[in-house]
């Protein structure tokens, strides 16, 4: 799968922010674009190590931060408080198993449409936000 826009999308942040482009970078890029779901620093450094032996922890980790100020990844924490990546696309909400640890993304036209409602009532400019439902996901239910 081509990345061509994300690729540009990175060097011209990096070059409006007078930052160096680097293959590490540009590694660390292709390889969470080619991830789904929400993703850690580690998970992302254990999936790379082996192709990149030079690319370390803290690059991987400095990179996504970096991702995240460019507006191709957004950056998520949920309980437990474990920093995940995800890649910048059309809004979405989460339910989220709290004993397994499962991310379930979904779309609510429903909710979308009372935020704006609730918001216009009160006078309130929405810029963004986050829905998340904590539980237990269909598997841990059924292991009681």
């Amino acid at each position: 799968m081509s990345h061509d826009l994300e690729r540009e999308a990175l060097a011209r942040y990096l070059e409006d922010h007078h930052l160096k482009h680097t293959k590490q970078r540009e590694a660390i890029l292709e390889a969470f674009l080619e991830t789904t779901g929400h993703v850690t620093s580690e998970d992302l450094y254990q999936r790379i190590r082996d192709k990149h032996p030079n690319i370390g922890f803290t690059t991987v980790y400095r990179t996504m931060k970096l991702l995240c100020e460019a507006g191709l990844a957004n950056e998520r924490h949920f309980d437990g408080g474990v920093t995940r990546y995800e890649i910048q696309h059309e809004h979405h909400d989460h339910l989220v198993c709290t004993k397994c640890g499962k991310i379930i993304e979904f779309e609510c036209s429903m909710i979308e449409s009372a935020q704006d409602e609730i918001a216009q009532r009160y006078g309130f400019r929405l810029l963004r936000h986050r829905h998340e439902l904590y539980g237990h996901c269909p598997e841990c239910r059924a292991k009681g």
